[in-house]
């Protein structure tokens, strides 16, 4: 049966300021929320299902790690901010994927998290899911899988950080990810290739220039 957690229940586990809507599911329901491929490694864990506004914190720097959040719908983006303010996004967590998985072996958070969405997630207790890996070689398979795909991805973002120029970031952008979205989402590439957004809507002035 569905009911939603109380506040002082939320502060136990989560950021006390999140602005989420946490709700208990029998395991049975969490089944149909992920994805085949990660049924191995989340089969019989308890869970919450959370929901996250657009521009609500997932959880901030230096937050106890007490939960894993699975992403079921929606678009969470794990920041570090540079020396003059501007967001470096390390993950953009979209629906199947894991948000900031290698907090699953850190005490603390090291980043921020935010909802550039409305975000549903699926959280289990960063404790629950330690033992399962341990437990079940299957699982263990599935999430080296998982962090192995995610290396790939990383490397790629790294390339595109350590060209020096915002037309070679663009480009190098452009290639992976094909033709750029509308103009509403330039703000949102900007912070993918770490530039401020006013660097890139230059760069996208001259390339409109006859």
């Amino acid at each position: 049966m569905r009911g939603k957690r109380s506040q002082q229940e939320h502060a136990s586990w989560e950021s006390p300021s999140l602005e989420i809507s946490c709700h208990l599911f029998a395991v049975s329901d969490m089944m149909t929320i992920m994805s085949t491929k990660l049924n191995s490694l989340l089969q019989g864990l308890k869970g919450h299902e959370c929901e996250f506004a657009a521009g609500a914190s997932v959880f901030h720097i230096g937050d106890p790690v007490r939960v894993v959040h699975f992403v079921r719908r929606g678009s969470i983006h794990l920041v570090r901010h540079q020396e003059d303010g501007a967001p470096l996004i390390l993950q953009r967590a979209r629906a199947d994927s894991i948000l900031a998985e290698a907090s699953v072996y850190s005490d603390r958070y090291h980043c921020d998290a935010r909802a550039e969405s409305e975000a549903v997630t699926w959280a289990v207790a960063r404790t629950d899911l330690c033992r399962r890996l341990e437990a079940r070689p299957e699982a263990s398979q599935v999430w080296a899988r998982h962090l192995a795909q995610e290396v790939q991805h990383a490397r790629l973002n790294a390339e595109i950080l350590s060209l020096k120029t915002v037309e070679a970031r663009l480009n190098a952008w452009m290639t992976l990810n094909g033709a750029l979205p509308g103009k509403g989402q330039w703000r949102r590439i900007a912070e993918e290739i770490g530039v401020s957004s006013e660097a890139l809507y230059r760069e996208l002035a001259k390339r409109r220039l006859p």
